[in-house]
């Protein structure tokens, strides 16, 4: 009789364990936050560094923005709209208030400077602007911010304008927030340069980015800050070093320097003690599991997506892979059938887990195979 579990554990392999520098020092407490909350993320893999209050509810400010061209960026991606599109600015959005990117109402602006605008100079007006652009008026704009929002996952976010502006029911949190950079990186690579601008000129106003730890620090990339007096002070800020990406989101200071000053050393001590590597790449073949009354008796399984684990640097060699298949394979076997599941544990913690899937199809047998395995069946265990 065939056992439904089988198990395979090995250490990870030896060139990639030294890779990570050596040190015997122990992961010191993340740094104390002065604001509301706070946290600080590995894009890759997806471990929280550190933490404060990430899942309490506060109120965006400009974060919300974030989403404000998440939405976009997926329209764009749609082909629902393009850079080259003139924006009509309405004298409803010429007329909001707040930050603003100085546009003029009944003017004609190309899509990709109101982007621009709002990554840069956090402009309200091409906010709105861009929002009845993208679905004829800010409120059904807002309902695809909320759509997107549940898609990603974002459980404590609900969003009521697109500028971020006070409204009744917006909220957020730090961890949700982190979530959405982390998706802007990943599904928009191309377009995520724009957070790293520094200053735009429109409409002979020449104005900075507010995200002073592009000066500060020549690693930080992106992406945005936030505030209003109910909100306080906000920033979501991404570096990469060494191949390594982290964001920060710190919520609710007091000014715009202590926003600054809590996310650099959020992000200094992320970069200091700990490390991120690519275990596997998709599609790397990774063990061989048995297919009964199959053409074959084997077919190779991998992962469908690239695995990471972020891990302190003293804790190189303690990093362990489980492979377990929970049943027996039986043909006709699909490629891309999800047979089992990787486990990366540090002493006995979960760091990643990862479906395992079938590279190959495995089509049934002949009759004279199937008959055989079902034979075997009987006396064999794997």
């Amino acid at each position: 009789m065939i056992h439904l579990r089988n198990r395979i554990r090995w250490l990870l392999p030896v060139l990639l364990l030294l890779a990570l520098p050596a040190t015997g020092d122990e992961v010191p407490e993340p740094p104390e936050v002065e604001g509301h909350s706070a946290i600080l993320m590995d894009v890759h893999s997806g471990r929280v560094l550190a933490s404060q209050g990430k899942s309490e509810a506060w109120p965006p400010a400009s974060l919300a923005k974030l989403m404000t061209l998440y939405t976009a960026f997926s329209a764009l991606e749609e082909g629902l709209i393009a850079p080259d599109d003139k924006v009509r600015v309405s004298e409803e959005a010429w007329s909001t208030k707040g930050s603003r990117m100085f546009l003029e109402a009944g003017n004609e602006v190309p899509l990709k400077r109101i982007l621009k605008g709002i990554a840069v100079k956090s402009g309200n007006d091409a906010s709105v602007a861009l929002a009845e652009h993208v679905a004829g008026s800010e409120r059904a704009f807002v309902e695809l911010m909320n759509e997107h929002a549940r898609e990603l996952g974002l459980e404590d976010t609900r969003f009521a304008n697109a500028t971020g502006l006070p409204a009744k029911g917006m909220k957020t949190t730090a961890r949700d927030m982190a979530h959405l950079a982390a998706a802007l990186i990943r599904d928009f690579p191309d377009r995520y340069s724009m957070f790293s601008v520094r200053k735009m000129t429109h409409n002979d106003v020449t104005q900075y980015n507010r995200n002073r730890l592009l000066w500060w620090d020549e690693t930080v990339d992106g992406l945005k800050t936030g505030h209003t007096e109910a909100a306080g002070y906000a920033l979501v800020a991404s570096a990469k070093r060494e191949g390594m990406r982290l964001i920060s989101v710190v919520m609710g200071t007091d000014s715009e320097r202590e926003r600054a000053k809590e996310s650099q050393e959020l992000l200094d001590y992320g970069f200091q003690h700990f490390r991120t590597f690519k275990l596997y790449e998709a599609g790397e073949p990774l063990h061989d599991v048995r297919v009964w009354k199959g053409d074959r008796d084997h077919v190779e399984v991998a992962l469908p997506q690239d695995l990471y684990v972020t891990l302190p640097q003293d804790q190189r060699d303690r990093l362990e892979v489980t492979l377990d298949f929970t049943t027996p394979l039986t043909a006709p076997v699909t490629q891309g059938s999800d047979v089992g599941r990787l486990t990366a544990t540090l002493e006995d913690r979960t760091l990643a887990t990862a479906p395992l899937t079938t590279l190959e199809e495995v089509p049934p047998g002949s009759f004279f195979r199937r008959a055989l395995d079902s034979f075997r069946a009987w006396f064999t265990t794997e």
